[in-house]
C-alpha cells in the first residue's frame, strides 16, 4: 500500500476580496465579511467560490512501505505557496495514490488555483500520458481513476444526492469523526491565532479519511480482514507513540466508539 491520504483548510483570500469587490479602507475582518455577505447574496449560501480560498493547512495520512505517518506540512509560520509546493513536490518524490474526502469537488479545486496563483509546477500531477503512458489510463485528474480516490465521490455513485459527511460516515463505522471543531470555525480559530488547533484538526480528518479508505480497501477486496485489523493496530500505535493531545483524544474516541 503506498497512498497519501489528505486534507486542506481554507480562509478567506481577503487580499483578493478587496481588489474583486472593491474594498480597499476596510480591514481583513471586515472584507470577510463582506465577501461571505456578497456571496450570500448571489448563492443564499455563505460558503466562498473555489478560488477566493486561500490554504491554511494541508495535513497528510501517508502509508508506504511499512511505515505510516501523519504529519501537516511545512512549519507553523510558513506561508500558503510553501505549503502547496510541499504538496505537490511529495507528489513529485513518490507518485502515490491520492485519497480524500470531496477532494474532487473542494481541495484539489483550490489547489489548483492557488498554485496558478504562486506559480507553482506540478508536472506529475497534471501528467495525462503525452511524457509518461502509465498516466494516459490512471492519473490524478479523471474521476474515474484509481490514482486519486475521491472516497465521497466513489461511495456516492458520482450522484450529488447520495453524498455524505466524512464525519457522519466514520461515525457510522466506529471511527472518532470530528473533535471539537468543523471547517465552518476554522475562520474563527484563524482571526484568534489557533493555527495550531486548525492543523490539529486537519490531522484528525485525514486520520478519519484514511480509515474510511481502509474499510473501502476492505471491502473492494484489496485487503483482507487480517491485514486491515493489522492496519488499524498500526495507526493506533503510531497515535500512542506520538502521544500528541489531540491524537490521545482521537485514539479515546476511537475505543469508545
Amino acid at each position: 500500500m503506498h497512498c497519501f491520504a489528505f486534507d486542506i483548510e481554507t480562509v478567506p483570500d481577503t487580499e483578493l476580496g478587496r481588489r474583486l469587490f472593491d474594498l480597499d479602507g476596510l480591514d481583513e475582518e471586515d472584507v470577510a465579511k463582506a465577501m461571505f455577505a456578497l456571496r450570500k447574496q448571489q448563492t443564499g449560501d455563505e460558503f466562498l467560490a473555489l478560488h477566493c480560498h486561500r490554504v491554511v493547512a494541508i495535513s497528510v495520512a501517508m502509508r508506504t512501505g511499512n511505515q505510516f505517518r501523519v504529519w501537516s506540512l511545512g512549519e507553523l509560520e510558513a506561508d500558503e505557496a510553501e505549503l502547496i509546493r510541499r504538496f505537490y513536490d511529495g507528489l513529485e518524490r513518490y507518485t502515490p495514490d491520492l485519497v480524500s474526502w470531496n477532494g474532487s469537488g473542494f481541495d484539489l479545486p483550490v489547489l489548483h488555483y492557488r498554485a496558478l496563483r504562486h506559480g507553482i509546477a506540478a508536472p506529475r500531477y497534471w501528467e495525462m500520458g503525452d511524457d509518461d503512458q502509465a498516466f494516459r489510463w490512471n492519473n490524478y485528474l479523471n474521476r474515474f481513476h484509481w490514482r486519486h480516490t475521491d472516497l465521497m465521490d466513489v461511495l456516492s455513485g458520482f450522484q450529488g444526492r447520495a453524498r455524505a459527511p466524512l464525519d457522519q460516515i466514520a461515525v457510522m463505522l466506529g471511527f472518532p469523526g470530528k473533535l471539537g471543531m468543523s471547517g465552518a470555525h476554522v475562520w474563527d480559530a484563524y482571526r484568534d491565532g489557533r493555527l495550531q488547533a486548525i492543523r490539529d484538526y486537519c490531522e484528525t480528518d485525514v486520520l478519519n479519511t484514511y480509515l474510511v479508505y481502509l474499510r473501502f480497501e476492505l471491502m473492494r477486496g484489496r485487503v483482507t480482514r487480517e491485514n486491515y485489523d493489522a492496519e488499524c493496530e498500526r495507526v493506533r500505535e503510531v497515535l500512542k507513540e506520538a502521544d500528541r493531545p489531540h491524537f490521545n483524544q482521537f485514539l479515546e474516541a476511537w475505543a469508545r466508539s
